[in-house]
């Protein structure tokens, strides 16, 4: 027992009041010292270039939270086979509560005068020879409604039970009906908050006032920070034809950018606009974009629709943020796993010595320290390359 109690003192004693370091061994050898010095430049030069100014590892990042406000100005004019027509704002965004991703009219299809009654369906849609071949009751997912089961002889085609007569879309509008849409203006008001910065900031930043405002028009080199765009030259700078698009509609994507260092000083936070096409009237099975629309009302105590098959752009407004500010905790994080990666110089060179060079049991014998009877006991390792 008294033996064990002196063991374990001893154990303890050289646990606490010991130290141990490791020996080194100064190997004169070119190409291993060269090997050794070219690894320790790459790390360095990874962590300085990539960790700290590239990838700026010595900062915390946040992204914010958004909010966008939009509003559509201009007036357009139609004169469609004689009817005479002024589209403001309220006829031709969809929807009109301001929204980051709406939808202006630029052509259109009107059917007049619907009303619920039984009427042919159009040719092509689903033609017959006789009534047998118009099951009444079913539907056709391209039709228009629901099938009597008569066959009309004057069109040979089924009669459907539908707001007649029925909407004729074979023809598009060209050249588009709402092409002054190229003159609209698009307002844009955008806030943004960094919540683990504490800071807000708006796209009506410092420069931007009232007077500014009345005056100014969105341009990527003489004026990059006013919010108010062009539709025309938002078109133009998403790569588009707006009289292609305008035709059978498509999608834009404006992208506001937040990429801030609030190292310096927050005035200097301010967005950048991109525009990109996301898809227009390229050649495909499903070209541009579309939708219905109908306006209810009663006449006569009948109830009829005027319905709209629109095309438009739709634009979605899209923030993306990045804000940076420096933080000790990432900076000593990157430092250390800097530090740590020295070490593969250290491994590569011991590598090159133990097992390719020719005096490599020479370099085993000055690493390794051996008892008498060639028992490793505890082997002291050492460094073959000194930082």
């Amino acid at each position: 027992l008294t033996k064990m109690k002196n063991q374990i003192t001893s154990a303890l004693s050289d646990f606490f009041f010991e130290y141990e370091t490791p020996r080194q061994v100064l190997v004169r050898n070119r190409r291993v010292g060269v090997v050794c010095r070219l690894i320790q430049l790459g790390v360095l030069v990874y962590i300085i270039g990539w960790v700290f100014i590239y990838e700026k590892g010595y900062q915390s990042t946040d992204t914010a939270v958004s909010s966008v406000f939009t509003k559509m100005k201009g007036v357009g004019y139609t004169n469609n086979s004689g009817g005479e027509r002024v589209w403001d704002v309220a006829d031709y965004v969809f929807p009109s509560q301001g929204d980051s991703s709406f939808v202006v009219m630029t052509n259109y299809i009107m059917t007049e005068g619907q009303s619920m009654g039984t009427c042919p369906e159009l040719p092509g849609k689903h033609n017959c020879n006789t009534d047998a071949d118009c099951e009444g009751g079913s539907f056709k997912r391209t039709g228009n409604g629901e099938m009597t089961g008569v066959c009309v002889n004057r069109t040979k085609t089924c009669e459907v039970l539908a707001w007649c007569p029925v909407e004729d879309d074979r023809d598009v509008p060209d050249p588009p009906l709402l092409l002054s849409a190229e003159n609209y203006t698009l307002f844009i008001k955008n806030s943004v908050t960094f919540p683990a910065f504490g800071v807000s900031r708006s796209n009506l930043v410092e420069d931007v006032d009232s007077n500014y405002i009345s005056s100014c028009l969105y341009h990527p080199l003489s004026a990059p920070l006013c919010p108010i765009f062009k539709l025309g030259d938002i078109i133009k700078l998403s790569g588009l034809n707006f009289q292609t698009v305008a035709k059978v509609g498509g999608a834009i994507g404006i992208v506001v950018d937040w990429t801030c260092n609030f190292d310096v000083h927050v005035k200097h936070c301010k967005p950048e606009y991109t525009f990109h096409g996301l898809y227009g009237s390229k050649e495909g099975s499903s070209v541009g974009y579309n939708f219905r629309f109908a306006r209810h009302y009663m006449e006569d105590k009948i109830q009829k629709r005027t319905l709209l098959k629109v095309f438009g752009i739709r634009f979605d407004i899209i923030v993306q943020s990045l804000a940076r500010k420096f933080d000790i905790i990432p900076t000593l994080t990157a430092i250390g796993s800097g530090v740590g990666i020295f070490g593969v110089a250290t491994v590569v060179c011991d590598l090159v010595l133990l097992y390719l060079l020719p005096k490599r049991e020479f370099y085993k014998n000055m690493k390794f320290k051996y008892t008498d009877t060639q028992v490793q006991v505890r082997p002291s390792k050492m460094s073959l390359c000194s930082l």
